[in-house]
């Protein structure tokens, strides 16, 4: 059993191993215009040559010419330092192997908060706080849905179930569309939230009133989304568990007399468990890099502010570092989800179809 299980493991890692290389070498190609963007760069450095060496005291006594010609060596000599003096070709590959080994660079417009240019500094500085912003509401929306949708399943037909079919359109609408009127109700008329930001300014020094100051600045970010997205998850988990309710082997445990919490503890609750772990770990993931109008629309600084920042600067490094990271956080809980599997599904144990 452990041999067929470690085989299927270790041909799941290497499978997702080369979609992670495939997807990050697209986006290098992407993201630089295939090549376009390099040569915006190459621009950039023969301007910033050519203004030194004019402005420089020390060069007024040559004509033009030799003032040309000293750029043009000056300008090689950067490019091969850069190493911009190969092909983009073969540049693309020497950054497939940087972003595969996390040698992320340095981002060529953005800086982080203590002013360095390195895209990892710049995103393990953001990353933090758009986990803690969006894992804390992927969670409650995640119980939210299993439980009440696991009551409701219990209750078909009732008041509160009619109620929460009624109410799951709301979910048509995006979070940030809900978190607009919620700063115009709580931080603009009532004056109770702050409109955005992370922290108040200036931030408290204790370490008690900094949480408390993050907790109240979360309040309507979170508050947002599980407006716009609890009653369509409740919606879906209850029709879920209503499925499973009907399926012979339920019957025949209600048949036999077993108590109403182990039925659905035992026979509804646990064959559900794969598809709603998988559903819960992919959205999460993907809340942490799809949130950007949500981030903005809040002034929240995680990756979504940054991805924003990135793709409106053309700062290709940190475009293709945040592809690496959300790539490989993909790749870890896609991996992590067939370990479950293994766990929970007897014949993925047994090496089973």
């Amino acid at each position: 059993m452990l041999p067929k299980l470690a085989g299927h493991l270790a041909k799941r890692g290497i499978i997702l191993l080369l979609t992670v290389v495939v997807a990050v070498y697209v986006t290098i190609w992407i993201a630089n215009m295939g090549g376009y963007v390099d040569e915006i760069v190459k621009g950039e450095v023969y301007l910033s040559i050519s203004q030194s060496v004019r402005q420089n005291p020390a060069y007024r006594h040559l004509n033009e010419t030799q003032v040309r010609e000293l750029i043009d060596a000056l300008y090689a000599n950067e490019l091969k330092r850069i190493g911009f003096d190969k092909p983009f070709i073969y540049r693309s590959f020497a950054y497939l192997k940087d972003a595969i080994t996390l040698s992320l660079g340095r981002a060529l417009w953005i800086s982080s908060a203590s002013g360095s240019k390195s895209v990892y500094i710049i995103i393990t500085e953001r990353l933090p706080n758009t986990v803690l912003l969006f894992t804390t509401t992927q969670l409650l929306l995640f119980f939210i849905g299993l439980f009440v949708g696991l009551f409701l399943s219990r209750r078909y037909g009732s008041v509160a179930d009619r109620l929460a079919v009624m109410l799951a359109p709301l979910s048509s609408l995006p979070g940030w569309f809900y978190g607009i009127f919620l700063i115009l109700i709580f931080a603009s008329y009532l004056r109770l939230l702050p409109y955005g930001g992370m922290v108040d300014v200036p931030p408290p020094t204790d370490s008690l009133s900094y949480a408390l100051s993050v907790l109240k600045h979360m309040t309507l970010p979170v508050l947002s989304w599980l407006v716009a997205y609890s009653f369509i998850n409740i919606y879906v988990r209850r029709t879920f568990f209503l499925m499973f309710s009907s399926e012979d082997y339920v019957e025949l445990a209600k048949a036999k007399g077993l108590p109403e919490s182990v039925i659905q503890r035992r026979y509804v609750l646990r064959p559900t468990l794969p598809p709603i772990i998988t559903d819960f770990s992919l959205s999460l993931i993907a809340s942490w890099m799809g949130a950007i109008i949500t981030e903005r629309v809040f002034n929240w600084p995680g990756i979504g502010s940054l991805l924003y920042s990135a793709s409106v600067m053309f700062d290709t490094p940190v475009l293709v570092g945040l592809v690496v990271i959300y790539a490989y956080l993909l790749a870890v809980t896609v991996f992590t989800l067939e370990v479950v599997y293994a766990i929970l599904d007897p014949r993925i144990r047994m090496g089973g179809a």
